[in-house]
């Protein structure tokens, strides 16, 4: 499912986008990468599948303009899961644990 649905903008080896960091002229920013270096492990589990899910404006902040489309038609509930078990595996183990850490403070909310 990565391979068909998210690395043609996030990249086959979680790289991401060129210059992922710098605001396009339309308002949106270039797909950034799902490795280490980006900030996807930044965000717990929830925030991740209802981004996946509905798309990026979904958590987006205010005036933040995403061009990251919703699966949620295409794809299950368990595939979308499926799919950040896949991008977390890839994290070296100590963005692993970091991650986990975000998502047991973000219990319950």
């Amino acid at each position: 499912i990565y391979a068909n649905a998210c690395a043609l903008c996030h990249g086959k080896n979680l790289e991401g986008q060129v210059n992922w960091r710098t605001r396009l002229p339309t308002g949106e920013y270039p797909a950034p990468p799902h490795d280490q270096d980006g900030h996807t492990w930044h965000h717990p589990d929830q925030i991740l599948f209802r981004i996946t899910k509905l798309g990026g404006q979904a958590e987006a902040p205010a005036g933040f303009k995403s061009n990251m489309p919703g699966f949620g038609n295409v794809y299950s509930d368990a595939e979308i899961l499926a799919v950040l078990v896949y991008i977390k595996n890839r994290w070296p183990e100590h963005i692993r644990i970091r991650q986990a850490e975000i998502n047991r403070r973000n219990q319950g909310r």
